[in-house]
């Protein structure tokens, strides 16, 4: 049996902030891995899906740009510089930072046998880890896969496949609208594939503004990416030909024949096989969290959550940020530092140990052509609310910096802007470049800056940047 203070099970992204931050105060902390240490983000989704997308978008930049021409894509080169990015997946680097940071790395599978003890099973051997306060999970999510007859047995590419391929197929199938299905579907389109999106629903990005949305799907059709809304398929069958789908669509046209199928609809909680049951959950019941990260339904107050396995957040800056926030509050709650927190938390001083920012002030890039960052609430979620919200949208192509950037610069902003409080709830940015756009709302709306504030911060000209002073002339001011 190996006791520490603090145990944190899954050592990606999520996992590793939240671990050095409990040990800050002197806590001894375990952090489990079952695969490489670095997790999904750097090996799977975030990094390499940037790596595959980044030289279709310095393509069309350039293409944009007069003066400039005869650029190509190599899909070679690429696919070497993604493993450059990914280490070739290999965790080493990864691993010596664990150990830099005073955190003992365990490799293996983890499963509850009882409250706050653990057992680890790898290549045949197992160990007993028992936590004295805390334990952490941050198993993050996995792909879900839709009950359709045969699509299990058709072995589909899910994000870890897509993100790690050796190679383009020629005709490339995605389901689904969401972030994943429409960042794919610009790489491989950009790569040489034939990409045809098929989309349950009658948009892309659903959670987004509808015009971000509208705005991919034109730029994936000039990409001569076919994208089928309102399309599911009801039966997949893989043979030695490829991969064959049956839509749901009648007459002639209800059979699409591909290479390589990408099943892009959705994550979830990464659970199965952590024995939750003998830590004191009912089976199959999900993780419900506060926003301290503690789960709810476990007595005790030892058992946190954070990243996509808590259910709150699906990005990998949200769950670092969740992760910081547990870090913090079990350091506080069992490290050396108790006495000052004791008096924070008599102080009324206990911001710092909850993710405020999980309400309402969450962002997101989706790195497409053109690139859509949003960040808060969309104007309906506002009104669903029952906030009295209104939206100043305006044109980038307007602004002198997006003509610099492009002649044939397009491009869209919307702010929501709380009529009442007159403050911003949520911006969303649609254009090449717009990313860089994203953290000066989010400031905007996690500190709830005046509108009337706001306009003394003098945006640098020619810059996309600009659109905050044309915002705010546009909104009256």
């Amino acid at each position: 049996m190996e006791i520490f203070d603090v145990i944190v099970i899954g050592a990606g992204a999520v996992g590793e902030n939240a671990a050095d931050r409990a040990a800050r105060t002197g806590l001894t902390v375990a952090l489990i891995e079952a695969e490489l240490v670095g997790g999904e983000c750097s090996y799977w989704a975030c990094m390499p899906s940037k790596a595959l997308l980044r030289p279709g978008a310095v393509l069309a930049d350039a293409r944009d740009a007069a003066g400039v021409s005869g650029a190509t894509i190599d899909p070679a080169a690429v696919f070497a510089r993604r493993d450059e990015v990914t280490a070739h997946w290999h965790d080493a680097g990864q691993a010596a930072w664990v150990a830099g940071a005073g955190l003992t790395l365990v490799r293996g599978r983890a499963r509850f046998t009882a409250p706050r003890t653990l057992v680890v099973t790898a290549e045949g051997s197992s160990r007993e880890l028992v936590a004295r306060h805390a334990v952490v999970l941050a198993t993050g999510s996995v792909p879900v896969l839709p009950e359709v007859p045969g699509l299990t047995a058709a072995r589909p590419w899910t994000s870890r496949e897509a993100t790690s391929a050796d190679h383009v197929p020629r005709r490339l199938a995605i389901i689904g609208g969401g972030v994943v299905a429409v960042e794919m579907a610009g790489a491989y389109a950009a790569l040489g594939a034939q990409v045809t999106v098929l989309v349950r629903g009658s948009r892309l990005l659903p959670r987004a503004e509808p015009f971000a949305g509208e705005a991919v799907a034109r730029a994936l059709a000039e990409a001569g990416v076919e994208l089928l809304l309102d399309a599911q398929a009801v039966a997949v069958q893989r043979d030695g030909d490829g991969v064959h789908l049956v839509l749901d669509s009648a007459g002639e046209n209800n059979r699409l024949d591909v290479d390589e199928l990408l099943v892009a609809v959705g994550r979830r909680p990464a659970v199965d096989g952590l024995g939750l049951e003998a830590a004191g959950l009912a089976p199959g019941s999900p993780l419900r969290v506060d926003d301290a990260g503690l789960v709810l339904a476990v007595d005790g107050g030892w058992l946190f959550a954070v990243g996509d396995v808590s259910g709150r957040t699906a990005t990998t800056h949200q769950g670092k940020y969740d992760a910081r926030v547990v870090g913090d509050v079990v350091a506080a709650r069992f490290g050396t530092d108790a006495t000052r927190v004791a008096a924070e938390a008599a102080a009324g001083d206990w911001s710092r140990y909850r993710a405020s920012a999980d309400h309402g002030a969450v962002p997101q890039v989706v790195f497409t052509r053109p690139e859509v960052a949003w960040v808060g609430r969309t104007l309906a979620q506002a009104q669903d609310e029952g906030l009295v919200a209104r939206a100043v949208d305006y044109d980038l192509a307007n602004l002198a910096g997006a003509s610099v950037l492009s002649p044939v610069y397009e491009g869209r902003a919307r702010f929501v802007v709380d009529e009442e409080a007159k403050v911003l709830l949520g911006a969303t940015f649609v254009g090449p470049g717009v990313a860089e756009l994203l953290h000066a709302a989010t400031v905007a709306v996690v500190g709830q800056v005046p509108l009337d504030r706001l306009w003394h911060a003098v945006p640098a000209y020619p810059t996309l940047s600009e659109v905050w002073l044309r915002f705010l002339e546009n909104y009256g001011l």
